[in-house]
């Protein structure tokens, strides 16, 4: 288990470097592929290429009714009544209170690593080289913190999320589900 000091220097120093060339599909899953480069934190001059899959699921679209159904646990006994009045307020003005959830799955038994004896400029720059050979739409390069690497994808699970959200929400407009 990592301490909150690991996961916020994980967050702070992971970079990534390379974005999948689309965004998370809105009425279907959609499989992007990493390589997540890492230093080794007791060895220098080795570097951890972990290679696997992140499934993100089609988002769902959550309404205004779930929120009657929010616990309010800490809370007086007026919270509640006054929750739903500002639902109903912000109905009343026209809001539209929908949000879309985003769900990830981690598929961990098919990361794959390897360790290479080199510096991790060298990695970088030949994992770089490699996709632009290649040229793989789906494929996410990350830098990250070796110990906390699931932190690391997380963090880029989340900034797919934000990159998408918007053409997500376009799309559920278009269809008239929004």
């Amino acid at each position: 288990m990592h301490s909150p000091d690991d996961i916020q220097y994980a967050l702070e120093m992971t970079k990534v470097l390379r974005e999948p060339d689309r965004r998370i599909q809105t009425f279907g899953e959609t499989r992007f592929e990493f390589q997540l480069i890492s230093e080794l934190m007791d060895r220098t001059g080795e570097v951890r290429i972990r290679t696997g899959e992140v499934e993100a699921m089609k988002p769902r679209i959550l309404r205004p009714e779930p929120y009657r159904e929010i616990e309010l646990d800490g809370f007086d006994e007026s919270a509640r009544d006054r929750l739903e009045k500002l639902v109903d307020k912000l109905r009343a003005e026209g809001k539209n209170l929908a949000f879309l959830q985003y769900g990830f799955q981690f598929r961990r038994g098919q990361v794959s690593e390897e360790i290479v004896h080199d510096s991790i400029d060298a990695v970088r720059e030949r994992v770089l080289e490699d996709i632009r050979r290649t040229g793989n739409p789906s494929l996410a390069v990350i830098e990250g913190v070796d110990d906390a690497w699931e932190v690391s994808i997380l963090k880029f699970s989340f900034e797919m999320i934000l990159r998408s959200h918007d053409i997500n929400a376009f799309d559920f407009k278009r269809r008239g589900l929004l």
